[in-house]
């Protein structure tokens, strides 16, 4: 396990997870659900951010790795499912929308660890479909941890439900746009 830069910063998104989850059980009596709210968000956006900083810093640096390319989707899985059951939880966003999310991250993980294994990965790569699916649910799940009214007008619940829902929609779009790229590979395997 390399013990480079870009990996430190991928073990730090894991540990704000961890953090940005334990926020929630503070007693409110420590910190009111308001500050929560607020805290737990910078700490998500600080997280994603480290998404972006950690493939930067790979590149720029020179230091990627077999381990890190392993990690940070990992990273990034457990950051939107954390965030999604704690979601859940609060009675922010809907079971099923979580579960159709969560299932199709593990279910594109699993296919992707399958084309690797036959030589076919590249047909599965990240696609611009995928990126507008996180780029929407990131937001989404920002305004939906907030809560509160953004500049006392803007409804941030209302408006992260509307790009979760848009979110789910664009996560079946994709799962299905990979395994419709991935099924011929598989066809020439069998």
């Amino acid at each position: 396990m390399p013990f480079n830069i870009p990996n430190l910063v991928t073990w730090l998104r894991i540990l704000l997870v961890l953090l940005f989850v334990g926020i929630f059980y503070v007693a409110d009596s420590v910190l009111m659900t308001g500050q929560k709210n607020l805290l737990a968000t910078l700490i998500f956006a600080v997280a994603a951010l480290t998404d972006w900083l950690d493939g930067y810093l790979a590149r720029t640096l020179n230091q990627s790795s077999a381990f890190g390319a392993f990690l940070d989707p990992v990273a990034d899985k457990l950051m939107v499912a954390a965030a999604l059951i704690i979601l859940v939880k609060l009675g922010r966003v809907d079971a099923l929308i979580s579960f159709v999310i969560i299932g199709r991250e593990i279910t594109v993980s699993a296919l992707r660890e399958w084309m690797a294994k036959i030589g076919a990965s590249k047909s599965v790569a990240v696609s611009f479909l995928g990126k507008i699916k996180t780029v929407s649910q990131m937001a989404a799940i920002l305004l939906l941890l907030y809560h509160d009214k953004l500049l006392s007008v803007v409804d941030a619940q209302l408006i992260g439900t509307w790009l979760i829902y848009i979110a789910a929609i664009l996560t079946l779009w994709s799962m299905a746009y990979y395994l419709r790229k991935a099924i011929p590979q598989v066809q020439k395997k069998v």
